[in-house]
């Protein structure tokens, strides 16, 4: 394993996207709101664990859906354990690097961000049937207003002078932003974030509609 580390580290150098660190992180918490604390000793215990990238210049979370389980229920640690084997084996390191790296070649002009900006404020209250359309987004007008603060003011991933703003950027908007929200939902924001992103990616990419630049 310490090989296999050091061999992605090696990799990791060569990415334009990475001006500076980008460090393999493993973690979890046990998640006390998804259990039942009245039953019984050896009810089925809830744990949310994640494998991704932390950028080091803010200590942002970059995590993707598949290195990310939101309900991980076992009932004693060797279970744990053996789910925790199972999703970092399953786990492609290469290939969520693949995808940060290409966020760096699209960009969102001041306007399209503006239009994005209002959108992730719209979500909430569009109809739940829309919603099942849309890209899911985890954020709150707290972290939106963080990420336009820092849209402008943000010393690392703050815009162009042209007003534009790169996907790579933007993303790392969001997830500092997100370390404002509480553990229980933390992890799930992280995850949005990232899809939210590369849906945008794609659409950019393939001229397709999103509904969040429309």
């Amino acid at each position: 394993m310490r090989g296999w580390l050091l061999s992605l580290k090696f990799r990791l150098s060569g990415l334009k996207l990475m001006a500076t660190p980008m460090s393999l992180t493993i973690g979890g918490v046990k998640a006390y709101n998804q259990d039942n604390l009245y039953g019984r000793k050896g009810n089925d215990e809830h744990f949310k664990v994640f494998i991704g990238f932390q950028n080091k210049v803010c200590t942002n979370l970059c995590v993707w859906s598949d290195g990310f389980v939101g309900d991980l229920t076992v009932r004693n640690v060797g279970q744990l354990k053996a789910c925790i084997r199972s999703l970092i084996e399953s786990y492609n390191a290469v290939h969520q690097l693949h995808h940060l790296q290409q966020l760096t070649n699209y960009s969102l002009s001041e306007h399209q961000f503006a239009t994005l900006i209002g959108r992730c404020r719209m979500y909430p209250h569009v109809p739940r049937a829309m919603q099942q359309e849309i890209s899911p987004l985890r954020f709150g007008d707290a972290q939106i207003n963080t990420v336009v603060t820092d849209y402008y003011k943000d010393s690392s991933f703050c815009k162009m002078e042209t007003g534009e703003i790169n996907l790579w950027r933007l993303y790392n908007l969001l997830t500092n932003a997100n370390k404002s929200t509480y553990i229980d939902s933390f992890l799930e924001r992280s995850v949005s974030a990232y899809a939210l992103v590369e849906q945008i990616k794609s659409s950019l990419q393939h001229r397709t509609y999103n509904w969040y630049l429309s």
